[in-house]
């Protein structure tokens, strides 16, 4: 699939946008209920939810120990009797990514070793972004030489508050030029920017300048990724499509914790975007607890009965 390389700056795209706010929050609204996926179709959900995840940690207290074993449920992220009992094992599922800090990524690269799965590094001074643009650019470029191969950037929400959406665009073009070969993934932080048109505005711009993915939130925030956020989101990304034939992905990250939420986003993804956006190449979720819930589902599929979470480690 040949990667957004993003257009020139065109201000009109931009200033035109409005959202009507009620009627995003009533679709919203509806995408849990107007399908209703039950046992092998609900399976089925479950597992390209598991293959369409960033297995995340970004925590202080983060060591190496930790993220070896989060690779090792990165490779494996169902246990093997439960994949034998739905008779899935030949799948070879495993998780979309594995996301970390930066000075974890060699650590990240050498357990994962040949299995395919990639890394990727939050970066940009994230979770807050408030260090200088200079930083902000190295920080990049030393990820990527640790070998990243995605990188999460966040954008400076001061600049969308006052409505700077020339400097945002101007940032995430050096951002996406310090990313060479790596995929970029630009977070909105959607809780802080105010208003559902900043959302849709912000994605516009990130797209214009170049952006592999859009994603919702740090996962710090007191609000994270939402399916009114999400609609918005993924519609920019809709008709962003339509302009100019590249597609580009979608991540919701934080506050995702459930089997149930993340059937909704994938519905949300298939009724707006279509079937080719179900692909971890165009779709992530930001999760670190989310996994582990899957797995009781799963196992409740093959069993009748709930497990407790402590037997199904995240990592």
């Amino acid at each position: 699939m040949e990667r957004n390389p993003g257009m020139a700056w065109t201000p009109e795209l931009v200033s035109r946008i409005r959202v009507n706010r009620s009627a995003v929050e009533r679709r919203a609204a509806t995408v849990a209920k107007r399908r209703s996926v039950k046992k092998d179709y609900q399976t089925a959900w479950l597992l390209k939810a598991v293959t369409c995840m960033d297995l995340t940690t970004l925590a202080g207290d983060d060591t190496p120990g930790r993220v070896r074993r989060l690779c090792q449920k990165a490779i494996r992220p169902v246990r093997r009797d439960i994949l034998e009992g739905l008779g899935v094992a030949d799948l070879k599922i495993t998780v979309g990514a594995v996301c970390v800090y930066h000075n974890l990524i060699a650590t990240a690269v050498d357990e994962l070793g040949d299995s395919g799965i990639p890394v990727a590094a939050v970066s940009t001074g994230f979770p807050a972004g408030q260090i200088p643009l200079a930083l902000k650019v190295a920080q990049i470029r030393e990820s990527v030489k640790a070998g990243a191969t995605e990188i999460d950037i966040v954008i400076s929400r001061g600049k969308v508050l006052t409505g700077d959406w020339a400097g945002i665009y101007e940032e995430v073009r050096a951002y996406r030029e310090a990313c060479g070969d790596a995929h970029i993934k630009t977070i909105l932080a959607t809780g802080e920017l105010g208003t559902l048109a900043n959302v849709a505005k912000a994605s516009w711009v990130c797209m214009m300048a170049g952006a592999d993915f859009i994603k919702t939130s740090t996962g710090k925030e007191s609000v994270n990724a939402t399916l009114p956020f999400s609609l918005v989101m993924v519609r920019a990304i809709r008709e962003y499509h339509r302009l100019t034939g590249y597609k580009v992905g979608y991540k919701p990250a934080g506050g995702i914790s459930k089997a149930k939420d993340a059937i909704a986003y994938l519905i949300l993804i298939k009724e707006e975007l279509g079937n080719d956006w179900l692909d971890p190449h165009l779709f992530r979720f930001g999760a670190s607890s989310l996994l582990g819930d899957i797995e009781r589902q799963l196992e409740h599929r093959l069993t009748g009965s709930y497990s407790a979470a402590f037997r199904h480690p995240a990592g």
